[in-house]
């Protein structure tokens, strides 16, 4: 682990917070003593990929001074970082909703590797206490005139910055006669292309991300990772159902569009291009990601919409600073999404997932299991240390021993999983995902 070689907040000596508030230069008279710590830890792949690039210099610098560097590291065999400690606001900041300091500090990420574009994301938010994760893409070098890859500025997060409040809509669509449904079961899709902008604005950039990338995107945009875990369930549960939602009723496809959501607050969640993650998030989406909310006898996912209860008021929605206090109050996930939405609201889980090799095979994988799973397994860990030289390779013989727990338990510390050795719902999933993103070149790039 890194500890940041920027221990205080003021480089220009004038009182002025460029390092808490991004160096921006408004909140003034803060005390250098407010300074609490947070992690950062970069992920390097190839573009469209999960192939790790290795021996990347990695540059960190204030986002307010970015030619001041704070620390400069390179990237391993797994194209990672060592987890770095940098400068945060206090943890309170991200707790209290009267709180008016931002409570996050922001920095600029700078990454160059021979044979690649270099690539630049400033605006990347550091919450205390709380690891973020940015995993950045290169792109290899081609012989062409100009370089289009654009630096990445992360914008403020919605709690803490100005956007328009959700348009209401109804919680369900017409089912009969309207032609909306095209799909006759929930299906958690593969990709799904993400409008950066209104619905009516041409001009904005349509991105092609992962689902699972995407509902990281806007839980990270939308919550705080420091808020209790039944909060942040609660919370990414309602923007997974709103999501498949849109999914399920091709709502913009059926208006002409071609995407499947917009990144426009006022009519659905705030995703911020190349934004980073954080731990906290990233490890219940993986857990949760095929589950949504649903209603008796209602076959679609719920629209559940929310707002932030503090500037937006929403009477009838999931209020996001009222579930972090019920959270605070030990309410489960399920309480504090039927304290907003009512008591016949229920988790359901999708009855399919695409862009997998294989389903989930219902138990937990671990030393004495055999069979087709583990024989499925073995290859594809096989496959994935090819471009992760940590991961072993072992015998795909469909018997789970000491040497494929030992592969899974590599595999698990690589990717941020509990190391247990034991391949459980997230871990099998995770080992589709990166196999999937190593063996074969997206197609949507």
């Amino acid at each position: 682990m890194l500890k940041s070689t920027q221990n205080q907040l003021f480089p220009n000596g004038n009182g002025t917070n460029n390092g808490i508030n991004g160096g921006n230069g408004t909140n003034q008279g803060s005390s250098s003593n407010n300074i609490d710590t947070g992690q950062l830890q970069v992920n390097v792949v190839r573009r469209g990929t999960r192939i790790p690039v290795d021996n990347v210099t990695v540059r960190i610098s204030f986002t307010g001074e970015p030619n001041r560097t704070l620390e400069q590291v390179q990237t391993d065999g797994n194209g990672q970082t060592a987890t770095i400690d940098l400068d945060a606001p206090p943890v309170e900041y991200s707790l209290d909703e009267n709180q008016p300091m931002q409570p996050y500090s922001e920095y600029t990420i700078e990454v160059n590797a021979e044979g690649y574009e270099p690539e630049v994301v400033s605006g990347v938010q550091i919450l205390s206490g709380i690891k973020a994760l940015s995993r950045i893409e290169m792109t290899p070098l081609v012989t062409t005139p100009e370089n289009n890859n654009n630096p990445i500025a992360i914008g403020p997060h919605t709690l803490y910055g100005d956007y328009p409040p959700k348009i209401a809509e109804s919680e369900t669509k017409p089912v009969t006669g309207s032609g909306e449904i095209v799909l006759s079961r929930v299906v958690v899709p593969e990709f799904i292309i993400v409008h950066d902008g209104p619905p009516s604005d041409s001009s904005a950039n349509n991105y092609y991300e992962r689902y699972r990338d995407y509902i990281k995107n806007v839980a990270s945009s939308e919550i705080y990772a420091t808020w209790p875990r039944a909060t942040i369930e609660a919370n990414v549960l309602a923007i997974m159902s709103f999501t498949l939602n849109r999914v399920y009723t091709e709502w913009y496809r059926n208006k002409g569009y071609d995407f499947t959501i917009t990144s426009s607050t006022a009519y659905d969640h705030k995703y911020i291009h190349g934004r980073n993650i954080f731990d906290t998030i990233d490890r219940i989406v993986d857990e949760l990601f095929a589950n949504y909310l649903s209603r008796p006898n209602v076959i679609q996912p719920i629209l559940t919409q929310y707002c932030d209860g503090k500037r937006v008021s929403c009477p009838q929605w999931m209020r996001q600073w009222e579930s972090k206090t019920l959270g605070d109050r030990g309410y489960t996930p399920i309480e504090i999404l039927r304290y907003f939405y009512g008591d016949s609201m229920f988790i359901n889980v999708a009855d399919e997932i695409s862009g997998i090799p294989a389903s989930w095979p219902g138990s937990n994988l671990s030393a004495g299991s055999s069979g087709a799973k583990v024989r499925q397994l073995q290859e594809q860990l096989t496959r994935i240390s090819q471009d992760y030289p940590y991961i072993p390779a072992v015998n795909a013989d469909g018997i789970y021993g000491q040497a494929t727990a030992d592969a899974v338990r590599r595999f698990q510390d690589v990717f941020g999983l509990p190391q247990t050795g034991v391949v459980d719902y997230p871990t099998w999933y995770k080992i589709s995902e990166i196999y999937v993103g190593v063996s074969r070149i997206a197609e949507l790039v």
